[in-house]
């Protein structure tokens, strides 16, 4: 038995239709950042991306950094529902610093009152300590 083989992808209803182009090509992109993507003889794509993101504040890194070795102190703890929340608030924290380059201000008022609010344990850890140091120096008091 005979093998066909074809430029067409392996798609074997276009090669029962000889090879005719699909109306639309069919495009997959599983994962792109920073990017943009244009298809067709006219196409045009432009892209503005977000300077500060990788360079960054660095006193935003710093808090990004305090914000992490904080959330690692905190699976030593025993849960309460202040630690959860602080946690919580670490989780959108990191995300915001990530992918904006920044914490807003709105951002740093909820950490700096779910810090206040976890109290004595979060301040026994050397972490919750440079955390609250970073967001007091960002908001400022």
């Amino acid at each position: 038995m005979a093998t066909r083989t074809t430029d067409h992808g392996g798609d074997p209803e276009r090669d029962a239709r000889g090879g005719a182009a699909d109306p639309v090509p069919p495009v997959h992109i599983g994962s792109a950042n920073n990017s943009a993507f244009a298809f067709g003889s006219h196409a045009r794509a432009s892209t503005v991306n977000n300077p500060t993101a990788p360079g960054g504040d660095p006193v935003q890194l710093e808090l990004l950094e305090a914000v992490r070795t904080l959330r690692a102190d905190l699976e030593r703890l025993v849960p309460t529902p202040a630690i959860e929340v602080l946690d919580a608030e670490l989780v959108e924290a990191e995300a915001e610093i990530s992918s904006a380059g920044a914490a807003g201000p709105a951002r740093l008022e909820r950490l700096r009152t779910s810090l206040a609010a976890a109290g004595e344990w979060v301040g026994a850890l050397g972490s919750g300590v440079a955390v609250a140091q970073l967001v007091t120096a960002l908001v400022g008091g």
